[in-house]
């Protein structure tokens, strides 16, 4: 068993429904899509062939081997590598907060997590939180009482979250807040603990948490000081 990835796909929003159904097929259920906006100028993109700025930014979780063949279906099916196509790119996961948000986040596909993330030295840590759409204020309550300075918050839209429903056993809305908080390492499990007690799955939060290595920060050192 490999390690666990955060995938993160951002195409046009006029690509996204055929991005949809090649994650469908490769059983990749449960994500979460937000919108975005490009930044380039209108001579780069000209020169890259884009038509639109509009970005579909779509999120999952998923094993290494997974990656590889989705990668490998993402260039020869979708030709991702083309001009104006998107981007497709991984971060290894270091922590999941329980069992059921590994169950929800993979699909139920019974991955079994290696223990660590192999950025073990790492000094912070990006909490991420997602939580029901208007309880954004419950899960950082409670991550503010465990450390944590604050985060940032974006609305997204999650799918899959029917299947993920006669698992967990509970109701799950589609209408998500991604909470991202970044946090000294040795604050992370205190943090991590304190959202799932707090603003968890018993909650009308509904929140799942799980973590990702920082290598390096900047605009942290006044705060932490």
């Amino acid at each position: 068993m490999g390690k666990l990835c955060l995938m993160t796909t951002i195409v046009s929003r006029k690509q996204l429904k055929k991005y949809l159904r090649l994650y469908q097929e490769e059983l990749l259920q449960v994500m979460f899509i937000t919108l975005g906006a490009g930044t380039a100028s209108g001579d780069i993109l000209d020169y890259l062939g884009l038509e639109s700025t509009e970005k579909a930014v779509l999120f999952h979780v998923l094993e290494e081997s997974v990656w590889e063949r989705t990668k490998k279906n993402l260039r020869v099916k979708l030709q991702i590598d083309a001009p104006g196509e998107g981007i497709a790119f991984v971060v290894p996961l270091s922590s999941i907060g329980g069992k059921k948000t590994l169950q929800f986040l993979t699909g139920n596909q019974n991955f079994q997590i290696e223990e660590e993330s192999a950025l073990k030295d790492t000094m912070h840590e990006l909490i991420v939180v997602i939580a029901n759409q208007g309880y954004t204020e419950l899960a950082m309550d409670a991550a503010r009482g465990a450390g944590a300075y604050g985060g940032t918050v974006i609305h997204a839209k999650g799918t899959g979250m029917e299947q993920a429903e006669k698992f967990m056993g509970v109701s799950l809305a589609s209408e998500k807040e991604i909470i991202f908080i970044v946090a000294k390492s040795e604050q992370k499990n205190d943090i991590m603990k304190a959202v799932m007690e707090q603003a968890g799955l018993q909650s009308k939060a509904k929140s799942i948490v799980f973590s990702l290595p920082v290598t390096d920060t900047a605009g942290l050192r006044l705060m932490e000081e």
